[in-house]
């Protein structure tokens, strides 16, 4: 499904989403390609979906025109053993 077929179906409001196929540009992720997996009625609804979110999965709201997510490279990230 396409991130338009999305908007009209689910209007102004949270849904959370599988994404299916993206691409990268200027350090950001756009999603291509998704499948809803749920309308979200609240924002503390979507917050708690967003936490409980898997790969590839996330919780975004209708009102955007476009969706992507920013990519962020993380430094001095250290494992202590």
């Amino acid at each position: 499904m396409k991130w338009e077929d999305v908007r009209k179906n689910y209007p102004n409001q949270w849904v959370k989403i599988n994404i299916i196929k993206s691409h990268t540009q200027d350090g950001k992720e756009y999603i291509d390609e998704m499948d809803v997996i749920c309308p979200i009625i609240s924002d503390l609804e979507a917050g708690r979906e967003l936490v409980k979110s898997k790969e590839n999965e996330v919780v975004y709201h209708t009102s955007h025109e476009e969706i992507y997510l920013e990519i962020r490279n993380v430094f001095g990230f250290r494992m202590v053993k």
